[in-house]
């Protein structure tokens, strides 16, 4: 069970009642105030009309508008790459060939709209640094240089995670204004993760230290990005995995003896265990923090926390990406339910060299099942992009269900239960004209359609990541998740989920048969 999160009376009350509406007034002028404030936030794609809207929840775009209208002194922005200018007439983009009427009503406004307020801000001499990925075609990271040439305001750093860890990107999606308001979430630097792309992420305004902790993780990737990694990296025997694969020479997969002096702050060391096992204590965050998206005032405080990937670049006793999920999973009251959101599920790696099992959230799902009686429910994305083998991980994840029922002398009344999402459109994807000019039949632009969003939350705890779950997500690539105890995050983040559901976009994962 989780520790039961520590509680204490705030001495100063400022219930604020904001909604998405009014994000650019009162929103902004309650921005000054001192007390941390956190909202939950979405991306909901157009043509999406019996989706249940969840009150309170703010707009992708307009808190990605909001954090740089507002900057005052610096912005740090870790992305995978950059595309929030659309692209139509370009034959090499998912945009080619939709009309202007069409990109209108697609929302592609609203990528220009966040790339003009970044300019604005950047003209107004805000220190800007990203840490970038090498970005995708057809234009790779041309926005960030774009942004950066001829002001020396900007500067873009890019870490290639291929060269440290064998594979992976830089698939943490962060923003950070004034060392104070910080954006976490599925959303990526794209026009369509704001209006074709269905996104969750988490607000922050006015926290200091959650933004202090998350800068140490962006400090982190940023001096990779200085570092030779040919001088850096060495081959390790992964006895976790039973892999050979490259890690920074400071990995705990290797020996103590082996290991080099790390060049950015130490996670913690657990003599006598390779690897980074899960912490019995990992660092929380104690600030309280309003909720006023929500319907009621938050009073007390609870824990919180921040956990990263891959476990290489985490520091002091903050724990690994992997542990957060596992740990919201455990957390679930005896009989509760566990709801959890991704768009790609694995039970193994996708592209490192050797291939890893990986069992780590299904193990824990299935040991929750029979321990507590819990009820998992999950959902997965299908589109256009579907990964093939998914299906048969669902499948041998459903299988708890009949090995939970399978015995006289089981007592197990726990059961999983997956659904697959289905955007709208999902299989109308790409661009509208072929580069040969002839029409594709396509609805809507590419890589669109799709739930992105990757979190979990129990009776009692929220994670809000950036990270699909597969293996290579926690171990080689970098990720970020916040979460919480605290209950009205929790309480709305069930009702986001709910929503999806319980809608008519999302459809029952069928079970083995039981003569499996």
């Amino acid at each position: 069970m989780a520790p039961s999160p520590h509680r204490r009376r705030l001495l100063l009350i400022l219930p604020v009642l904001v909604a998405a509406a009014v994000l650019w007034g009162a929103l902004a002028a309650d921005a000054g105030a001192d007390t941390c404030k956190a909202w939950l936030v979405q991306s909901i794609p157009t043509d999406m009309p019996h989706l249940r809207r969840v009150p309170g929840v703010l707009s992708t775009g307009d808190v990605l508008q909001w954090l740089s209208g507002n900057a005052t002194n610096s912005l740090d922005i870790l992305a995978q790459y950059w595309q929030f200018l659309a692209q139509p007439n370009n034959p090499k983009s998912g945009d080619y060939g939709f009309s202007e009427s069409d990109m209108k009503r697609f929302g592609a406004d609203e990528g220009r709209l966040v790339y003009k307020a970044l300019e604005n801000a950047a003209d107004r001499k805000i220190k800007i640094r990203i840490v970038q990925h090498s970005g995708f075609a057809p234009d790779f990271d041309k926005e960030s240089a774009d942004l950066a040439a001829g002001r020396p305001n900007i500067e873009n750093a890019t870490v290639l995670f291929e060269d440290w860890w064998g594979s992976g990107v830089v698939h943490a999606k962060v923003w950070i204004s004034d060392k104070k308001d910080v954006y976490i979430g599925s959303a990526n630097n794209d026009w369509k993760s704001l209006t074709q792309v269905k996104e969750l992420g988490i607000y922050f305004a006015n926290c200091p230290q959650i933004a202090k902790t998350v800068e140490v993780y962006f400090q982190n990737l940023w001096t990779l990005s200085t570092l030779n990694s040919t001088s850096y990296t060495k081959q390790a025997w992964d006895k976790e995995w039973q892999v050979s694969r490259k890690v920074p020479c400071w990995s705990h997969f290797l020996q103590p003896k082996e290991r080099c002096r790390s060049p950015i702050p130490l996670s913690v060391d657990i003599p006598y265990v390779d690897g980074y096992p899960a912490l019995a204590n990992p660092e929380m965050i104690d600030v309280s923090f309003e909720t006023p998206g929500y319907k009621k005032s938050t009073q007390e405080h609870y824990l919180s926390y921040l956990s990263f990937a891959p476990p290489e670049v985490t520091f002091g006793k903050f724990q690994a990406d992997e542990q957060g999920w596992v740990d919201t999973i455990n957390s679930v009251k005896l009989g509760g339910i566990v709801r959890m959101n991704t768009m790609d599920w694995l039970g193994q790696s996708q592209y490192a060299t050797q291939t890893v099992y990986w069992s780590s959230l299904s193990s824990a799902i299935s040991e929750v099942v029979f321990s507590k009686n819990a009820t998992v429910r999950l959902i997965v994305a299908y589109w256009a992009h579907f990964i093939p083998n998914t299906e048969k991980y669902l499948k041998s994840l459903l299988y708890s269900n009949i090995l939970c029922a399978s015995s006289t002398y089981n007592h197990c009344g726990g059961k999983v239960e997956i659904k697959y999402y289905m955007v709208p459109g999902y299989n109308e994807t790409g661009p509208a004209l072929s580069q040969g000019g002839t029409m594709t039949g396509n609805r809507y632009p590419g890589f669109t359609r799709v739930n992105h969003g990757k979190y979990a939350v129990s009776d009692v705890r929220a994670n809000i990541g950036t990270s699909n779950l597969i293996w290579d997500y926690f171990y080689t690539t970098a990720g970020v998740s916040f979460g919480t105890y605290n209950p009205n995050i929790v309480t709305q983040l069930q009702d986001i989920f709910d929503a999806d559901w319980y809608s008519p976009y999302t459809v029952l994962v069928e079970p083995l048969d039981e003569s499996v």
